[in-house]
C-alpha cells in the first residue's frame, strides 16, 4: 500500500478513534488501528470489542491499494507533530507502516490485517426510528441519572424503552430516576440498555442526523461521517413506571434562576437541603452534623394552607435544572418523606427525599 492524505481529516479522526482502544495491552491487535483503501478513500476503524467506530478520509492520491494496522496512540502521536498544511505518506512495507512528510520519517509494526475484528453487520430492517436529535437531547437530559459501579449492571447504563405510540428514556443510579417520554406514530417494541461509556461517546461524536440500527447484541450508529457500535448491556431494567409518583398533593411552578441561586448558596455548607414551601416564599436550610449552617429564600407563586417541608440531596435537583430548556419548573410533592418530582414538559426526574 502506498497512499497520499492530508493531515487535518486524519488527525481528527485519529483523534476521535483514541477512546475505542485497548490501552490496557499494547501487545493486543485491538490496541490499533485497520486501515484499507477502498478507492480514493482510506477507511480507518478502532474497537475494543465493547464498542468500535469506523470512519472515512479522502485520499489524495493512490500508487497502491492494501491494508494494515498501527498503534492508534503512537500513530496519533506523530501526526499531531508533523507541519500543517503538508501532505503525508502511508506506506506498508513486510510488517512495517512507514510514515513519511518531507525529511521526517517514522516506522511502526503492524498486525495482520486480517485478523481485525470486523464491523457489525446491519440492515434497513433493524432500523429504529427516532429523530436523531430527539435521541440525543433525550440522552443528554437523562445523563447524569446513569448508576457508577453500581453492582447491578442494568442500572450503569441508560434504557431505552419502546412501546406502542411512546419512546421512554430512563435512567436511575437509585437515588434518584429521570425520564423522557417521547410520543411517537410507531407501534414497533423495544427494550434495551445502552452502557453509560457509550452514551459519553454518542453526544460527544454525533451531533447531525443519524441513522440508528440493533442487532440482538448491539446498537449502530451511522452519520455521513461515522459509524458506531455498542455492545448492549445484559439485563433487566427496574420498572419504572412504579417508582413515577400516582398522587400529587402538592404542584408549584417556580423559577429555575431563583431555584438554582438558593441551592448553590446551600451548597456552600452542605449538598442536603431542606426546603419550606409557605407563602409567597420558599426558606432553605443546610443539612450539615457540622457546627455550620446555610439558610436563605426566595420569592415564589405559591398558596398553601399549611407550610410543606421536604429534604433532598441537592445535586439531583441541579442536574435537572441544568439539562431543562425553560426559566419554569414544576415541583411536585406527594408526603414529605415519600419520592417527588421536578418536571419540565416530557422531561421529569424522580428524586428520594431525606427523611425529616
Amino acid at each position: 500500500m502506498k497512499i497520499t492524505l492530508s493531515k487535518y481529516p486524519l488527525e481528527n479522526i485519529l483523534a476521535n478513534f483514541q477512546s475505542f482502544l485497548d490501552k490496557r495491552d499494547q501487545s493486543q491487535i485491538t490496541s490499533h488501528i485497520f486501515f484499507q483503501v477502498q478507492g480514493n478513500h482510506l477507511l480507518l476503524r478502532a474497537t475494543d470489542f465493547e464498542m468500535g467506530i469506523q470512519s472515512k478520509i479522502e485520499i489524495s492520491k493512490v500508487e497502491q491499494e492494501g491494508t494494515g494496522t498501527v498503534n492508534g496512540k503512537k500513530i496519533l502521536d506523530i501526526i499531531k507533530q508533523l507541519k500543517d498544511g503538508k501532505e503525508i505518506t502511508f506506506e506498508t512495507n513486510d510488517d512495517n507502516l512507514i510514515i513519511k512528510q518531507e525529511k521526517a520519517k517514522f516506522k511502526l509494526p503492524m498486525f495482520n490485517a486480517d485478523e481485525f475484528p470486523s464491523f457489525p453487520q446491519y440492515n434497513q430492517e433493524s432500523k429504529i426510528n427516532i429523530p436523531s436529535s430527539n435521541f440525543i437531547e433525550a440522552i443528554k437530559k437523562i445523563s447524569p441519572a446513569v448508576g457508577v459501579n453500581n453492582p447491578k449492571i442494568e442500572l450503569n447504563g441508560a434504557h431505552l424503552d419502546m412501546k406502542e405510540y411512546e419512546i421512554n428514556f430512563v435512567a436511575t443510579d437509585t437515588r434518584r430516576l429521570a425520564l423522557v417520554r417521547l410520543e411517537t406514530q410507531s407501534i414497533s417494541t423495544l427494550s434495551i440498555i445502552i452502557p453509560k461509556r457509550a452514551l459519553g461517546e454518542i453526544t460527544k461524536l454525533f451531533i447531525d442526523e443519524l441513522s440508528i440500527y440493533f442487532n440482538e447484541s448491539q446498537l449502530i450508529f451511522e452519520t455521513g461521517n461515522y459509524a458506531f457500535f455498542t455492545k448492549l448491556t445484559n439485563g433487566r431494567f427496574p420498572d419504572y413506571e412504579r417508582i413515577i409518583p400516582k398522587n400529587i398533593n402538592h404542584t408549584f411552578t417556580l423559577s429555575k434562576s431563583k431555584f438554582v441561586e438558593s441551592l448553590r448558596i446551600i451548597n456552600s455548607i452542605s449538598q442536603d437541603v431542606k426546603m419550606t414551601f409557605d407563602n409567597g416564599v420558599i426558606n432553605f436550610e443546610s443539612m450539615s452534623n457540622e457546627n455550620s449552617e446555610a439558610n436563605t429564600q426566595c420569592e415564589a407563586q405559591i398558596q398553601v394552607e399549611n407550610p410543606v417541608m421536604i429534604a433532598a440531596n441537592s445535586k439531583s435537583i441541579l442536574d435537572f435544572l441544568g439539562q431543562m430548556d425553560g426559566e419554569n419548573f414544576e415541583f411536585c410533592i406527594s408526603e414529605p418523606n415519600l419520592p417527588f418530582m421536578i418536571k419540565d414538559k416530557n422531561f421529569s426526574t424522580i428524586v428520594m427525599p431525606i427523611n425529616l
